[in-house]
């Protein structure tokens, strides 16, 4: 259980950090937690979507989302999110695990060769 409770914590303070605490999730259900690799996602999901509706929430109030440019991404993240839980369904935990392996290998190669000036972004107009 405190395994648990430190693991949870850690994700928060990496996610908040915009280190991508969901694959730190991920990555701990997986190789500590016994889960397959489609629970893990769909766990760190419910895990996203307190946190996503209290962000929206604060942002509204601030008048910081445009609804008419937020719902047609609104629309079709949904049909995307459906059809990507349909084909990770389809692809099976085996496929999936190496995947994601391969997609946090690329992301770590991209974060630790890219230059400075390409991880400080652009700057908003």
């Amino acid at each position: 259980m405190i395994w648990s409770f430190i693991a949870a914590l850690l994700t928060g303070i990496f996610a908040s950090m915009g280190v991508g605490g969901g694959m730190i999730l991920i990555i701990y259900l997986t190789v500590f937690g016994g889960f397959d690799q489609l629970a893990a996602q769909g766990i760190n999901l419910i895990y996203f979507i307190p946190i996503a509706l209290l962000s929206v929430i604060l942002h509204s109030r601030n008048g910081l989302i445009e609804w008419k440019k937020i719902l047609p991404s609104l629309f079709t993240g949904v049909i995307a999110a459906a059809a990507g839980a349909y084909a990770a369904d389809y692809i099976g935990s085996d496929i999936l695990k190496k995947l994601f392996g391969a997609f946090i290998l690329l992301i770590g190669f991209k974060e630790l060769f890219a230059s400075s000036s390409d991880k400080q972004g652009t700057s908003r107009e």
